[in-house]
């Protein structure tokens, strides 16, 4: 994935010049293009895994989310206008999970100003790393209009943990694990960070303080101040 890199970056150089939405729409799974879960590369964990950790990457870029139907819990067919979307397949606990883990994106979307206030201004977002195409790895945080608000989101897409992966965070103290896609409840492995990570004084990624993190295989972490964060709504 280390040559595909610049791809995740590219977006970012304009997206504050266009209004736009992010579409994992009805064209990318018809006419022979298969589902989006079937897109997705390894076996059948990594497959998971690898569109969890890309719906939580999608949720918290700059744009407007657009999903299509089965989506929300990785239907294995391509779509049929002839038939019903593939409820069944939620009886599959990790079919399930995506469907969890696409349920908490949108509640705690809807209670972080932070990544929606300025969508469409520079000032909402800040890049931490967007070079480590090596690690597979990119980070980013999102702020909200009065400055208060921040959450960083933090990719790993690669297969393996990276542990102490070290990133910069735009305030001092105790931040929240908001969200992990490999959070078992969504079907994944549980590696993570216990909850709560502290900032240490050690400048990173243009920050006053960082914090040595364990990224999970193909997955995306949500970090939020624990001072202003909001576990309800």
């Amino acid at each position: 994935r280390m040559h595909h890199h610049n791809q995740l970056s590219f977006g970012l150089i304009y997206a504050f010049s266009e209004n736009f939405i992010l579409p994992l729409s009805h064209d990318e799974v018809v006419h022979g293009k298969g589902s989006l879960f079937g897109k997705m590369p390894g076996d059948r964990w990594q497959q998971f895994a690898n569109l969890r950790a890309l719906y939580g990457y999608m949720w918290a870029h700059p744009g407007k989310q657009l999903l299509f139907m089965g989506g929300e819990f990785a239907q294995v067919a391509e779509w049929n206008h002839d038939s019903s979307i593939e409820w069944h397949v939620l009886d599959d606990p990790q079919h399930a999970g995506v469907m969890r883990l696409v349920t908490d994106l949108n509640h705690t979307y809807r209670r972080e100003p932070a990544l929606w206030e300025l969508d469409v201004e520079p000032r909402g977002f800040v890049w931490l790393e967007a070079d480590d195409a090596d690690r597979n790895v990119v980070a980013f945080a999102r702020r909200s209009a009065d400055g208060r608000r921040w959450l960083v989101c933090v990719s790993n897409l690669s297969p393996v943990p990276r542990h102490g992966y070290r990133v910069g965070l735009p305030v001092g103290g105790a931040w929240l694990e908001v969200l992990n896609t490999d959070s078992r409840h969504y079907g994944g492995s549980d590696v993570g960070n216990g909850g709560t990570v502290r900032t240490e004084s050690v400048p990173s990624h243009g920050q006053a303080s960082s914090a040595p993190l364990e990224l999970p295989p193909l997955g995306t972490i949500w970090l939020v101040p624990a001072a202003t964060a909001v576990t309800t709504g």
